[in-house]
C-alpha cells in the first residue's frame, strides 16, 4: 500500500498571534484552517487561541525592553530559530508566510497596512516641535522604528520572488505609490465568525445589553468600535453629532485608546450628556446588540473589522470610501458610504435619514446581513489553501 504523500511543510511567521487583535485574528483564523493540508510550523513569541495539537509552535523568546529592540531581536531570531531547524532537525520549510515585514525569505506575504502610507498621514504628529520635550523620547523611538519597517518594505514588497496577498484593493495604490508598479495582485477580504455575529443573536441580546449599559427607554444609539480614534474619524462624529442635537440619539465609542483628546471637542459642542466611551471587551457583539446603527468615518482604514462584523448583525452601517471595507458594500443598497471622511455635514445627514427612516433602517441592515454572509474563514482557508498550491508548484518549476 503507498504511503500518503507528504504535506507540504509550512512555515507561519508571526511575533504573536491571538484572536484580539485584528492582523493577528487574521493570521490564527487563516493559519487553524490550513493544518489539514499543511505540515505547519509557527514561529511567533506567543501564541493564543491556536489548537497547538494540530501544528508546531516554536517559542521565540521575548527581549525586554523597548519594543523597537525587540523587533530588530525577532527579525534575526525567526531566521536563526528556522536555520537550526533545517540545518539541525531536517526541517525544511516549503513555503514560508508572514504578515507584512517579519522575514527576508517569505514565499507569501499579506498585507494588512502599507507603512510608508501610515507614516506620511502621521508625519504631523511625529514632529518634535508640535510636542512637549517629555514626549521627545518616545517620538524618536517610534521615528527611528518606522524608517526600519518602510525601509522593511521597500526591501520585502519589491521582491520577485514574494507573492503579495492584499485584503482590501485599495493597497495596491499604496504600494504603487510608494515601491513601484506591480502585476496583478490577489484579494483576500476578511473572514468572519457567524455563529457569533448573526442578526438573531443580536436581538436575542438586545435588551439585556442596552440595560446593563443603563441606555434609556427611546434612545437610539450609534456605535464606534476600534482603537485610534483619530484615525477612525471620531473628530468628523462628533462634529456630526452636534448636528444631531435635536434628536435623541447617543454615541458609543468602544475600544482601547486615549479620550483626553476629545474632551476639548466634547465640551465645546455640549456633547457630554449624550458621547459614553467605553472599554475594549473580547465580546464585541455585545456592544453591536446595544447598538441601533453604526457609524465609522475612517479616515484611512485599509479593512476595518468592525463595520463588517456590525453589517454581519444585520446593523446598519455607514463607512467611507477611504475604508477598504466599502469595496464590498453598495451604497444605498447595503449600507452607506461618506465619500469625504471630514464632511461632517453629510455624515449628519446620514446618520439623520437612519434615526428618521425605520424602513431604510431594516432594509440596510437585512442587505448588510447578506452581504457579510459570503464572507467567512473557512473561505478564506479555500483561497489560501489555493493561493499557496500555485506558490508551491511555482517555486518546483523554478528548482528543477
Amino acid at each position: 500500500m503507498a504511503a500518503p504523500p507528504r504535506k507540504p511543510i509550512l512555515a507561519v511567521v508571526s511575533p504573536f498571534i491571538d484572536k484580539r487583535h485584528g492582523t493577528e485574528r487574521r493570521v490564527a483564523e487563516w493559519t487553524s484552517r490550513l493544518t489539514a493540508d499543511h505540515d505547519v510550523h509557527v514561529y511567533s513569541q506567543r501564541v493564543e487561541d491556536l489548537d497547538l495539537t494540530a501544528l508546531t509552535w516554536h517559542r521565540i523568546p521575548k527581549l525586554p525592553g523597548p519594543h523597537l529592540g525587540n523587533f530588530i531581536w525577532w527579525l534575526a531570531a525567526n531566521h536563526i530559530w528556522r536555520w537550526w531547524d533545517r540545518a539541525f532537525r531536517g526541517i525544511r520549510h516549503d513555503l514560508v508566510f508572514t504578515a507584512g515585514t517579519n522575514c527576508f525569505d517569505a514565499d507569501a506575504i499579506s498585507i494588512h497596512i502599507v507603512f510608508a502610507e501610515f507614516v506620511r498621514q502621521l508625519r504631523p504628529e511625529l514632529a518634535f516641535a508640535r510636542n512637549p520635550v517629555r514626549s521627545w523620547p518616545r517620538i524618536a523611538h517610534r521615528r527611528i522604528y518606522y524608517r526600519l519597517v518602510i525601509a522593511l518594505e521597500r526591501h520585502l514588497y519589491t521582491r520577485p520572488r514574494a507573492q503579495l496577498i492584499l485584503i482590501a484593493r485599495k493597497t495596491a495604490a499604496d504600494l504603487d505609490r510608494f515601491y513601484g508598479p506591480h502585476a496583478d495582485l490577489p484579494v483576500v477580504y476578511m473572514g468572519l465568525d457567524h455563529a457569533v455575529f448573526n442578526p438573531e443573536s443580536r436581538l436575542a441580546r438586545r435588551d439585556a445589553a442596552r440595560r446593563e449599559l443603563a441606555i434609556p427607554a427611546g434612545q437610539f444609539v450609534f456605535l464606534l468600535v476600534g482603537n485610534d480614534w483619530r484615525k477612525k474619524g471620531l473628530f468628523t462624529l462628533l462634529e456630526a453629532m452636534s448636528l444631531l442635537a435635536d434628536l435623541p440619539v447617543a454615541l458609543c465609542v468602544a475600544g482601547s485608546d486615549e479620550t483626553r483628546p476629545y474632551d476639548a471637542p466634547i465640551e465645546r459642542l455640549n456633547l457630554a450628556a449624550c458621547v459614553r466611551f467605553l472599554p475594549s471587551r473580547g465580546d464585541v457583539a455585545f456592544y453591536y446588540a446595544a447598538a441601533d446603527a453604526y457609524v465609522g468615518p475612517s479616515l484611512e482604514d485599509t479593512f476595518a473589522q468592525p463595520p463588517m462584523e456590525a453589517m454581519s448583525c444585520g446593523l446598519p452601517v455607514i463607512t467611507t470610501s477611504t475604508n477598504g471595507t466599502a469595496e464590498i458594500m453598495t451604497d444605498g443598497v447595503d449600507g452607506l458610504i461618506l465619500e469625504d471622511p471630514n464632511d461632517a455635514r453629510t455624515l449628519a445627514s446620514q446618520m439623520r435619514s437612519l434615526y428618521e427612516d425605520p424602513e431604510l433602517r431594516a432594509r440596510l441592515g437585512e442587505r448588510a446581513a447578506q452581504t457579510a454572509s459570503r464572507y467567512t474563514w473557512d473561505e478564506n482557508g479555500r483561497q489560501f489553501r489555493e493561493l499557496f498550491s500555485r506558490i508551491l508548484r511555482e517555486k518546483t518549476n523554478r528548482d528543477k
